[in-house]
């Protein structure tokens, strides 16, 4: 099972990050594609545009957005095709551009990516 972390899009790369996925529906403002330094864009695993819209990052949602979120990836095939593609891979960084480093959909996508490899 690769080890997963988290990091702000908007921090540099590092070596030591591992690979590197964006995990945010939309392209993160002020950031060149050409830079960014990233290996994959996942965007498929981010939340549905409409629940994105319906969370705006208020903490107050926090505990509904997880629930509908998980809601969504538990349906979602893109899901299963990621562990299975990344099986082999040490380390995984999901970035993401949210300023709230606590409340955001990294972290959910980040708790449930374990809960999978762990079963497996």
């Amino acid at each position: 099972m690769p080890k997963i972390q988290l990091k702000r899009i908007y921090e540099p790369a590092d070596p030591s990050d591992g690979y590197r996925v964006l995990v945010d529906r939309l392209w993160p403002r002020g950031v060149k594609k050409a830079t960014a330094d990233i290996d994959e864009w996942a965007k498929e695993l981010a939340p549905s545009g409409a629940l994105r819209k319906w969370f705006d990052h208020d903490p107050q949602k926090w505990a509904a957005f997880q629930k509908k979120y998980r809601e969504e990836l538990q349906a979602n095939s893109a899901v299963d095709a990621f562990v299975q593609e990344h099986k082999a891979n040490k380390l995984i960084t999901l970035l993401y551009g949210a300023k709230d480093e606590v409340h955001n959909q990294a972290v959910v996508l980040k708790a449930v990516l374990e809960k999978i490899h762990t079963k497996k």
